[in-house]
């Protein structure tokens, strides 16, 4: 199954170019658009200043940061955790740009913008003209936000790998046919897990009911 990656990024400020630097990054896998449960995650020192108002954002001050491992020290571990798989971030262009500039100034290759996938690219097209932040997303699918009062990298990954799954349709993904009282094996990246399913037997007067809808439809297919 496809492996992607979903990722976000804190940072100093708004802009790479002007000095702002990553300060959190997090990560998690996806295996046929589902996590695994696999992840990555790491507080930086930045090696500047954290402006309050960017503290305000994400609550990391400057002290918080001292003594954390630099870009540097984390680049390969993490280079390892994405390997060549598709990208996924809301506003991706803006964590791309900063991861980019991180992995100059360390000495590597920037990644590929090939590799990126916008979930507000995907909003904005399925909601035109909406509110499409990942606030704005969570309330319209029902996804619990009670616990974001700043934007965490690692928290913000999990919220958006649920609004991933409805952009791409909805949580239909484990769907599949088993035989008649037998196990369904769900399959994991890490391992299978074996579920119970419980078949549910319809009665005679549902099925008489059933029979005569489809009677009445023009040349149904259950009938062909």
């Amino acid at each position: 199954m496809k492996r992607s990656v979903l990722f976000d990024t804190e940072t100093t400020g708004l802009d790479p170019a002007t000095g702002d630097r990553v300060i959190e990054i997090a990560a998690l896998e996806l295996v046929g658009d589902l996590p695994t449960g696999n992840k990555f995650h790491v507080v930086l020192d930045p090696e500047r200043d954290v402006p309050e108002e960017a503290t305000r954002v994400h609550g990391f001050t400057q002290a918080d940061l001292q003594g954390k491992p630099k870009f540097a020290d984390e680049v390969e571990r993490f280079l390892a955790f994405i390997g060549d798989d598709q990208l996924i971030a809301h506003n991706a262009r803006f964590d791309f740009g900063f991861l980019n500039a991180e992995l100059r100034r360390a000495g590597y290759k920037p990644l590929d913008m090939g590799r990126m996938v916008d979930t507000l690219d995907m909003a904005r097209t399925r909601f035109p003209g909406m509110p499409n932040s990942l606030d704005a997303l969570c309330r319209r699918f029902g996804i619990d936000l009670s616990a974001r009062t700043t934007h965490n990298a690692l928290l913000d990954c999990t919220l958006l790998a649920e609004v991933y799954v409805e952009l791409m349709g909805g949580r239909q993904h484990g769907l599949g046919l088993v035989a008649d009282g037998g196990p369904a094996q769900i399959v994991t990246y890490d391992a299978p897990v074996t579920r119970t399913v419980v078949r549910v037997t319809p009665t005679a007067e549902e099925l008489a009911r059933h029979a005569e809808f489809v009677g009445k439809l023009k040349e149904p297919l259950w009938l062909g």
